[in-house]
């Protein structure tokens, strides 16, 4: 089984096997003692780092937009995305925008400490006039913030 590994897994004792992957952005992120020494150890044991391609992460993120979560999802997890669906992996990671948006791309999730997230449909509400808005930001209208909130 193929793995793509969130930083999630760098920063817990949660057990990998298999053929794993890894992005450079998620390796930039391990900045503690704890979570670089899980890094040298599964390098040893054979965790590749690699890049996505330029078109998987262009699909990500239109993914991302039509779920609502890219305002909030980081290049990070765009990256670890675009592998998994590359490589048709699991990706392992308890961040709840990266399942979101990997149920719509069709990609296997595996939490690691947190319960799976529910797939989430987002809208946009400003605060203040209580209009509707396809994205975040202030509102035309009135100037208010406007926010992400539930379906």
């Amino acid at each position: 089984m193929k793995s793509v590994l969130d930083a999630t897994v760098f920063f817990t004792d949660y057990p990998v096997t298999g053929e794993c992957y890894t992005t450079p952005s998620v390796v930039a992120e391990l900045v503690d003692l704890k979570s670089r020494c899980r890094y040298d150890l599964l390098v040893a044991a054979g965790l590749r780092v690699r890049l996505p391609g330029a078109d998987e992460l262009a699909r990500v993120r239109a993914a991302a937009e039509k779920t609502g979560d890219l305002p909030v999802i980081s290049g990070t997890d765009c990256d670890v995305l675009a592998l998994a669906g590359e490589l048709g992996a699991t990706i392992f990671t308890d961040d709840f925008a990266i399942q979101n948006v990997a149920g719509g791309l069709g990609i296997a999730v595996q939490p690691l400490r947190q319960r799976r997230a529910k797939k989430i449909a987002w809208k946009y509400r400003c605060s203040g006039c209580g209009r509707y808005f396809k994205t975040d930001g202030e509102c035309p209208v009135c100037g208010s913030n406007i926010k992400r909130k539930l379906k």
